[in-house]
């Protein structure tokens, strides 16, 4: 059984072998990854020790303090938080052995082909098609929306309708493709921030070999739920220590400002800081939870307080800040590597925030996943549940 003096005597052994400030930053994480502390939950072999998930910390400590690099989570949060659990839960073994290692190392960057312009919050209803030919591989021809990183990934988790004679949910399946296969354009989404960190995707005859599908033929549905289950926990439940994120920034600017302050604005900001707090606590509980198996539908219910809190906290910055809320640093058109909520100034947190109610998951398909799943409240009416997809209205 690995222990945290197991963990602690390995993450020596590392540090020893690779001394950080004399090992070249890409091959300290590869030998990291080695070593089996890239994620201590994972299996032997894959980067991990098949060791609890809550001994994850134990190792990150360690290796903080001796100042080793990082992979860099916030330029690879979808292959972290989404590609990896989806592969090591539907992957065979040598979809793993090939695409897990330079996932964590950050070598390969991944990105989401899943929303598109005309299937809206309906996700199910997606048009993208895969067509298998005659040597078995699939030619897909479709388009997908608001998919951040696309101009940087190699990879991409992709779903599309390989039976449109089944309903929605039935005929979709599951696959890799690669980015830098002929056929895939990317072209910049700017947003309201001014920057591109958005894309549409189009996919033209793209070939995808059979070897590259996650799951069964038809199951992409239920693949893809493991996907969105650790998405909507890896932007609503990520760790923050207390008072950190946009409600960090928020106290900050009132110890800052005095001359600024009111009664009214006061009260809200300790509204505000209650509830993240309490957001908070629940992330840590969710957390606690993870470590008994995979996420279920209360990641949601994370992701819903993210968004609401986000926007309003930045809404109240804005307002609190006065005139100066409404200065903007830069609106050059730029493709980022990430999102940085609290590296910028409070006109960016204000516009960046509108998105958050959208990304993941929209709020209002979220709120019946949490009324349906966790509280098990009554479905909504569905009246294309058992209807071919062909035979829908569009």
């Amino acid at each position: 059984m690995t222990d945290v003096a197991d963990l602690r005597g390995r993450t020596a052994d590392l540090l020893a072998a690779h001394p950080p400030a004399t090992t070249e930053r890409l091959a300290f994480l590869r030998a990291r990854f080695d070593a089996g502390l890239a994620w201590v939950h994972f299996p032997e072999g894959l980067g991990g020790l098949d060791a609890p998930r809550s001994l994850q910390a134990v190792v990150d400590a360690e290796l903080e303090a001796a100042g080793a690099p990082g992979n860099d989570p916030g330029r690879i949060g979808i292959g972290l938080g989404m590609a990896a659990p989806t592969i090591l839960r539907y992957g065979t073994d040598e979809q793993k052995q090939r695409l897990l290692r330079p996932l964590w190392t950050g070598e390969e960057v991944w990105c989401q082909l899943f929303s598109e312009p005309g299937a809206g919050s309906d996700l199910a209803a997606l048009a993208t098609r895969a067509v298998r030919d005659a040597g078995g591989d699939w030619i897909v021809d479709g388009q997908k929306v608001w998919t951040s990183s696309a101009h940087l990934a190699r990879w991409a988790i992709l779903i599309a309708r390989t039976d449109p004679g089944l309903p929605k949910h039935r005929g979709i399946s599951y696959f890799v493709c690669d980015m830098t296969d002929p056929g895939v354009e990317v072209r910049p989404l700017r947003q309201i921030t001014g920057e591109a960190e958005f894309n549409e995707v189009f996919l033209t005859g793209v070939r995808i070999p059979d070897t590259q599908r996650l799951g069964e033929v038809g199951e992409g549905w239920k693949v893809a739920q493991t996907t969105l289950m650790n998405e909507r926990v890896a932007i609503g439940g990520a760790r923050t220590p207390r008072e950190g994120g946009m409600i960090g920034v928020a106290a900050a600017d009132w110890r800052a400002r005095p001359d600024l302050r009111t009664h009214d604005l006061h009260q809200r900001l300790l509204k505000l800081w209650v509830e993240a707090e309490v957001a908070r606590l629940t992330g840590e509980r969710l957390r606690q939870q993870l470590t008994k198996g995979q996420p279920g539908p209360e990641g949601s219910g994370m992701k819903l307080a993210f968004a609401r809190l986000a926007q309003e906290i930045s809404g109240w910055e804005v307002e609190f800040l006065a005139e100066d809320g409404l200065t903007y640093d830069d609106w050059t058109m730029r493709r980022p590597d990430g999102v940085d909520f609290t590296g910028r100034e409070a006109g960016y947190r204000y516009l960046r925030a509108k998105g958050n109610s959208i990304e993941g998951g929209t709020s209002e398909v979220l709120l019946n996943i949490v009324a349906e799943r966790v509280l098990g409240l009554p479905p909504e009416p569905r009246t294309d549940k058992d209807v071919a997809w062909k035979d829908l209205p569009r």
